[in-house]
């Protein structure tokens, strides 16, 4: 099954900026376009905002005007459901409620033939539940761009319980044809990217509401040590507090309340009060004019430890011995009564686990980091017992490898070690259920949400087992389930062990 001809007409119901977004996509890539909208002189509006549109991207020497001009003529707003007879593609972006959707396409149903592909942009229902209606379901599918359509590569094509292969074919196919990198999910709640994501947000949230840190510290953290290109608070702040909110809310509830979705009580008060982000001005960080961004937590300079002593492996955090070299410390070698790193006066230096700090005797934790050469900062934990001395040496031994310190709470896991834990159970869990390929998850996390390595490629890279071993003592501090490592993760963890010649 082949992309859909260049000559076949394609169809977007729903013309906000979702809908005018995909009709763009589909008319730039050669298809005439018809748009309909419910709300009458809506899809002439949209035509003439999609020319504006076409007219930068002429200014910007991304098309000619003579493209331009031929894409503006295959471009029709149309007032009735009726002119879109003949059209083998329709795309529906209207609000995302099941029964106005069920309804929609039931109507376009005694419009199109039966060879018209049908397919829905939602982001939060059930694909299955929304073609559940139709005479021909087998057409339906679901086809999930990313705003903005014509600048996001990533598609999500999602093939509902009744979906005929042939037609998640063709529209993975015409989504390539159109330029875009489609994956291929079945449908589950959040299909790909609103479900595995959902850590990087709740965990953030979690760390605020235990006062472990604020949100402009776990935001560096997040930015400058785990590599994510924004952090949680500013990324929520961006899409609209009421809007990621409503998605984690929908997965909790499509997967029966389950613990490891719950939604956050904190991000429920924000948006109670209004506070919903850049669009109405203040969220976790006020956006008036003359306001000032606050501050990350950033530790006074402290002295350098003189030596190290280096016990164990240090796993993920290997480079720090080679950077801790190169700047002059003295390393010596331990014996292997743990891992970590002694240092002067006996306190230790441990990569966070998932336990706290307090239950070892004089311990600083330090969490992951992407890449520690390249980190600009890290985050520093001790509890009541670490002596200030530890922590004084802890956080010059940082600051002389050329790192900020943030020191936070003693928050079992820190910040990017438990957010990137949990992201990868939850795509592990996802491929072992079938819902998508290794590939196409790692493919979806960094075109979907920007991350820096995919949770599979991330898994690779720290080590197999790293995951459950942090989840699993997370889930001694905190028994709720919320951090119980599933059963796929443990499958991977002893899959990989098995593979790297070492016992489970």
């Amino acid at each position: 099954m082949t992309a859909l001809d260049l000559s076949s007409p394609v169809a977007v119901v729903g013309t906000g900026t979702m809908g005018q977004g995909i009709a763009q996509v589909a008319l730039v890539a050669g298809h005439p376009v018809r748009l309909y909208d419910a709300a009458p002189g809506r899809a002439r509006e949209a035509a003439a905002a999609i020319g504006a549109r076409l007219d930068r991207l002429v200014e910007k020497d991304r098309l000619t005007g003579a493209e331009r001009d031929a894409a503006r003529a295959r471009l029709t707003p149309v007032e009735s459901l009726a002119g879109l007879a003949g059209c083998a593609l329709v795309v529906e972006a209207v609000v995302e409620r099941l029964d106005v959707k069920q309804e929609l396409f039931r109507a376009l149903e005694d419009v199109v033939g039966d060879d018209c592909l049908l397919a829905t942009n939602t982001s939060s229902l059930s694909v299955t539940a929304v073609g559940g209606a139709l005479r021909v379901p087998g057409r339906f599918v679901g086809l999930h761009f990313f705003n903005p359509a014509p600048l996001l590569p990533l598609v999500e094509v999602v093939c509902g319980f009744a979906t005929d292969p042939a037609s998640a074919t063709r529209a993975y196919e015409t989504a390539r044809a159109w330029g875009k990198t489609p994956v291929a999910c079945a449908d589950t709640p959040g299909f790909i990217v609103n479900r595995i994501a959902r850590p990087f947000y709740a965990e953030a949230l979690a760390v605020h509401e235990d006062r472990g840190a604020d949100p402009a510290t776990v935001d560096a953290v997040l930015r400058e040590s785990g590599g994510f290109k924004m952090g949680a608070f500013e990324l929520t702040d961006l899409i609209g507090q009421d809007v990621n909110e409503s998605v984690t809310h929908s997965v909790w509830q499509a997967f029966f309340q389950d613990v490891r979705f719950t939604p956050s009580l904190a991000q429920r008060r924000l948006v109670e009060s209004g506070r919903l982000g850049r669009k109405s001005g203040q969220g976790w960080y006020d956006y008036g004019d003359g306001a000032e961004r606050p501050e990350p937590h950033t530790a006074e300079p402290a002295e350098a430890p003189a030596y190290v002593v280096v016990e164990g492996d240090l796993g993920p955090a290997a480079e720090l011995v080679a950077l801790i070299r190169e700047e002059g410390i003295e390393v010596r070698a331990g014996e292997d009564h743990g891992t970590g790193l002694v240092l002067p006066g006996g306190g230790r230096l441990v990569l966070a686990d998932g336990r706290t700090c307090g239950e070892s005797r004089d311990v600083v934790h330090f969490d992951l980091a992407l890449d520690y050469r390249r980190a600009t900062r890290v985050a520093l934990s001790a509890s009541r017992s670490t002596s200030p001395r530890t922590l004084a040496r802890a956080t010059g031994l940082f600051q002389a490898l050329g790192k900020k310190v943030s020191v936070i709470g003693d928050v079992p896991g820190m910040i990017v070690a438990r957010t990137v834990a949990r992201i990868i159970d939850l795509a592990v869990e996802a491929v072992a259920q079938g819902v998508a390929t290794e590939e196409d998850v790692d493919t979806a996390m960094r075109l979907g949400v920007n991350y820096p390595l995919g949770p599979l490629e991330w898994s690779r890279r720290l080590g197999g087992d790293w995951a459950r071993g942090l989840l699993d003592n997370l889930h001694g501090c905190a028994p709720s389930g919320r951090y119980a490592p599933s059963l796929a993760l443990h499958r991977h963890a002893y899959a990989a062990d098995k593979q790297e010649g070492t016992p489970s």
